[in-house]
């Protein structure tokens, strides 16, 4: 295997995300502008790996962000207590009184259901996380004096504010001084980009970033959009399972770029709770496909593609080959999908079950 990843007992974490955590909204059976009460989860895109390793997966996981002190703050807080990843790398920000200079990050998402699809409507404009710099995190005391052997980031993150590119870069040299994994979910948010350059600012950013990153996790459109490959064969209504575009461009990929592996999830979404699913893995020059599963019921499809990197990366880390990682990428990001919230409330034992084939007959 191509990955040469540090001892467990050389490093304090197992795997250290950046990102934005923000307090989910979910209007239950209604609509955003039509329900009058929501249910709060915290959420995004980097966390949501980190939580996943620890919670379903049993590994020691850290999260780099900031909060403003305030109790909306403190609720975050409390929920990620709940997931188990560790705070000690929290930054927290003073408190104005009004969120002139700071605040913390609110998302509202409907579930979608048939016909309809999910509905994403961010409030995180000046959030203390993306007035992050250059400089304000010691990242060699994180990598260097406690060790970590995986680091996650991403396009979301990246995609916040003119600083915060400088400061994924900054961590992710720091990373590779000290021999540390460093993945990169692309993520593309046209809604986080409208206001700065579009597609082409996306592309400048994410073209900086790719020359650092080891294992490259996104979708079709995120490959198109992030870093300007196509993907024969493939458009946003029947996007799933092209596996002989996705390789040619993968093919280009890694003659442009140092990237040890490369994944994917594969996606035909028939109806907002009906998909096709499955997942494809690029290493050590070959390609690995998971299991497709044809007609999956979806729940709630946010976090499903965090959940499968959570499992992909889960299965590098305990020394799995990447068939068996991109399985279990595969399986955990089907089970995320059939619970509310953006993170997974999976088992490792349904994981390996599903990884299986076992049926969903009753357990009891």
């Amino acid at each position: 295997m191509s990955l040469t990843i540090r001892p467990k007992e050389r490093c304090r974490w197992d795997l250290v995300s950046l990102g934005e955590v923000m307090l989910r909204f979910d209007p239950g059976d209604r609509r955003i502008w039509t329900t009058r009460a929501f249910e709060v989860s915290e959420g995004g895109g980097e966390y949501n790996v980190a939580r996943g390793l620890k919670r379903c997966f049993g590994l020691d996981t850290a999260i780099v962000t900031a909060f403003v002190d305030n109790p909306v703050g403190r609720l975050l807080q409390d929920l990620i207590y709940q997931g188990g990843v560790d705070q000690s790398l929290i930054r927290w920000v003073e408190d104005d009184g009004v969120g002139r200079r700071a605040r913390n990050g609110l998302n509202f998402t409907e579930r979608g259901f048939g016909v309809r699809p999910a509905l994403g409507c961010s409030d995180r404009g000046h959030t203390a996380i993306s007035q992050l710099k250059p400089g304000e995190i010691d990242w060699d005391e994180i990598f260097g004096k406690h060790g970590a052997r995986w680091f996650h980031t991403g396009g979301i993150f990246c995609a916040l504010s003119a600083t915060t590119p400088e400061v994924a870069l900054e961590a992710m040299q720091s990373a590779k001084r000290h021999g540390t994994i460093v993945s990169y979910d692309l993520n593309y948010r046209a809604s986080l980009w409208k206001s700065h350059g579009g597609k082409k600012s996306a592309q400048e950013v994410n073209r900086r970033i790719a020359p650092h990153v080891d294992v490259m996790l996104g979708n079709e459109e995120d490959f198109s959009a992030a870093l300007g490959f196509e993907v024969p064969g493939m458009d946003e209504h029947l996007s799933a399972f092209h596996v002989e575009g996705f390789q040619q461009m993968i093919a280009k990929a890694v003659k442009e770029y140092p990237f040890q592996v490369v994944a994917t999830t594969l996606r035909k979404a028939k109806t907002a709770t009906q998909n096709d699913w499955g997942a494809i893995c690029y290493c050590d020059g070959k390609l690995f496909q998971a299991k497709n599963r044809e007609n999956l019921e979806i729940f709630d499809r946010v976090g499903g593609g965090d959940s499968f990197a959570s499992g992909l990366i889960y299965g590098f880390l305990s020394g799995q080959g990447p068939q068996w990682a991109v399985e279990c990428g595969a399986a955990h990001g089907a089970l995320a999908m059939t619970t509310p919230g953006d993170t997974s409330m999976a088992s490792l034992q349904e994981v390996l079950q599903v990884m299986k084939g076992v049926g969903a007959r009753i357990a009891r």
